[in-house]
């Protein structure tokens, strides 16, 4: 049994005894020797401020404060499993502009702490991870916290929005639903009153965000799974279409262990080739996924899409001309 593991234990016998326990019984649980036993103990009260005690008078072991609320977070996690939790806070903290870092910043000094009682250099173990986030948009700090709260609280939200493709400003209320991250951006999945709709707003987007008196419109995850997961990428409704795609020989080795929607389908052609059947809705999102492959890549059906993807070649084209 490993030293955290071994506190983890020690703090549950404890919290579980209205009496304390004897020394014998803690060795016998934790299968190791009275030495061993007091230096778990002197760990957790110097890394997990664990107030754990020797009761002399009792001949056994409590917690010092009686009824405190004692918890050791990350103590069932080896090392190298707080690497990657510290890599995640690391990670939400690039991509929100530092949004959560004073949330997480407890929590992260604890899991440095835990490291450094296992004899490692926590900045220098971090170093040794890379993350790259690409394309991320400035989100307000008030515009994330006041949907997360729209959200907890069951309330609607009222936000000014500058749409990006139609250069219009306008004020909606909203029933928070999700909020999503995804590819390095943050999103509010919402039920718009005034379109009376389910619609999806890019938080960056967002302006004067600020919580109603009024209770949200709650939809069931069913509705809203087959509104926002069964079409392509970001783009919500229904897929309408399925795309066919082929890629040559040499670019199907990466592409055969890529997952480019849940519901895809993909094999193997007999010259090697691989092909990919992916259902859609709008294809804008699709179509910049599938010409990042270039001459790798070829659109087979339906034609609407080959079409799409042949004229933006072309223009493409035409730059270089």
């Amino acid at each position: 049994m490993d030293r955290f593991r071994r506190i983890h234990e020690i703090l549950r016998l404890l919290k579980g005894s209205e009496r304390p326990v004897p020394t014998a019984k803690l060795l016998g649980v934790l299968e190791c020797k009275r030495h061993t036993l007091y230096r778990a103990a002197e760990t957790a009260r110097a890394t997990l401020d664990a107030p754990i005690i020797y009761d002399s008078a009792a001949r056994g072991w409590r917690l010092e404060r009686k009824g405190a609320a004692v918890e050791a977070p990350g103590l069932w996690f080896e090392p190298e499993d707080l690497l990657l939790l510290l890599a995640v806070l690391k990670l939400l903290g690039r991509v929100s502009h530092g949004l959560l870092k004073a949330e997480a910043g407890p929590f992260e000094a604890r899991l440095k702490q835990i490291l450094k009682s296992e004899g490692l250099n926590p900045h220098a173990t971090l170093s040794r991870v890379r993350l790259l986030p690409m394309d991320d948009r400035r989100v307000q700090a008030a515009t994330l916290r006041a949907c997360a709260q729209a959200i907890t609280s069951g309330r609607r939200l009222r936000i000014t929005y500058d749409g990006r493709e139609r250069g219009s400003r306008t004020e909606r209320v909203v029933s928070p639903q999700h909020i999503v991250l995804y590819r390095d951006n943050w999103y509010l999945d919402a039920f718009c009153h005034q379109a009376g709709a389910l619609r999806i707003f890019s938080l960056d987007r967002i302006s004067n965000a600020s919580l109603e008196k009024r209770k949200a419109l709650r939809i069931s995850e069913k509705k809203l799974a087959a509104h926002y997961a069964s079409a392509y990428g970001i783009f919500a409704g229904p897929a309408t279409k399925t795309a066919v795609i082929r890629f040559t020989k040499e670019r199907a080795k990466w592409v055969c262990a890529e997952s480019w929607h849940p519901r895809q389908k993909g094999r193997f052609l007999k010259d090697g080739r691989y092909e990919l059947k992916i259902p859609y809705g709008d294809h804008r999102e699709l179509l910049l996924d599938i010409l990042r492959h270039g001459g790798d890549a070829e659109v087979v059906a339906p034609k609407s899409l080959r079409d799409a993807a042949a004229a933006a070649l072309k223009a493409a084209l035409r730059q270089y001309e």
